[in-house]
């Protein structure tokens, strides 16, 4: 007989400091309500607004239930070289024969697997026409803090260069500024080289930048993008390339700091991604308020292909995909704690 836990949609976890969700869709991560010393609870994740609303099941999988934080193998997705400066036009490639958005595990259900108690444990099956053979995550809460542990393994068919992320995405308060985004070190910042929505941009095409709370406007402003809401409507992305791989997010109106911290020798850069009411299409509609702050191998997201050849990013140093080996899994580990301010 069946196990009808094997199907189900959804699985949660409690122990002493929190609570937490993992969905089957893209094996998804959220909501976690975490418990600070004080008695007080917060929920750093992001859920998207528009989940079972009518349409969604039409959505690509990645969007119908968008929510918290997964994994990307391969990570990113590719655009046309239109709008973008010479030099990554040039870079750019085609998409590859069944490219995914963010890859094959961000829009399908992953399955169960026998984990340890206070543990849980999903693997998923690639196509076999894919390199990547299987990946699988295990999600374990910190027994003595308001932390989860994440381990992550991929297993390849045949060798290969990837470029792969995380995607943690939390929530933002209301209040314009309410939050202060805390990079780690890093080398530089790079702004996207095009636009990222037409309707709401924000920062300039292509430009460098040191320091999160002075970044080039697109207007020749600058813009003080450690501070979050932001006044405008924006659809941005900003690249951190040679982090020590760790990044906090303060929410000074609700007194608590998520710290994300990762393996720096998987994920040599950080992706930020501005999703300020930007986007106006549906599923989006301008509600989605949200941040991303996810650790890559990768340029922009920009697509496989691209983030194989000599693009930019990869001609300064910083590589933009992994190489893998069949026969030896790749296992990464990375972590999201909160801590009252």
């Amino acid at each position: 007989m069946a196990d009808p836990m094997n199907d189900a949609p959804y699985r949660g976890l409690g122990w002493a400091h929190g609570c937490l969700t993992v969905q089957r869709l893209g094996a998804m991560l959220a909501p976690v309500t975490f418990l600070l010393p004080d008695g007080r609870q917060v929920s750093p994740m992001q859920v998207a607004p528009w989940a079972g609303e009518p349409g969604t099941e039409e959505l690509p999988g990645i969007l119908r239930r968008l929510r918290g934080e997964w994994p990307c193998v391969p990570f990113g997705y590719s655009v046309p070289p239109d709008g973008f400066t010479p030099a990554w036009a040039a870079a750019m490639r085609p998409a590859e024969p069944d490219e995914e958005l963010h890859g094959h595990s961000s829009n399908v259900d992953w399955d169960w697997q026998e984990a340890e108690a206070g543990t849980l444990k999903l693997s998923v099956a690639y196509p076999e026409t894919s390199k990547v053979a299987r990946v699988e995550r295990t999600i374990t809460p910190d027994p003595d803090s308001p932390a989860v542990d994440i381990t992550f393994r991929i297993e390849v068919r045949e060798d290969c260069r990837l470029p792969i992320g995380l995607h943690p995405t939390f929530r933002l308060p209301l209040v314009l500024g309410g939050a202060r985004l805390e990079p780690g070190r890093f080398d530089h910042g790079l702004t996207y080289p095009s636009t990222v929505e037409p309707e709401a941009p924000l920062f300039a095409i292509d430009a460098r930048f040191d320091d999160l709370a002075a970044v080039p406007g697109r207007f020749g402003t600058v813009v003080d993008a450690s501070r979050l809401p932001l006044a405008n409507d924006a659809e941005e992305l900003l690249q951190l390339n040679g982090v020590d791989g760790t990044a906090a997010l303060a929410s000074e109106t609700e007194g608590y700091r998520m710290r994300l911290t990762w393996q720096p020798e998987h994920f040599p850069s950080l992706l930020l991604w501005y999703s300020n009411q930007g986007r106006k299409m549906a599923p989006w509609s301008g509600r989605h308020l949200a941040i991303g702050i996810e650790p890559v191998c990768s340029p922009f997201g920009l697509g496989p292909a691209t983030a194989r050849a000599d693009n930019p990013i990869a001609a300064s140093g910083t590589p933009t995909a992994l190489a893998f080996s069949a026969g030896e899994p790749f296992v990464t580990r990375y972590r999201i704690a909160v801590e009252p301010l």
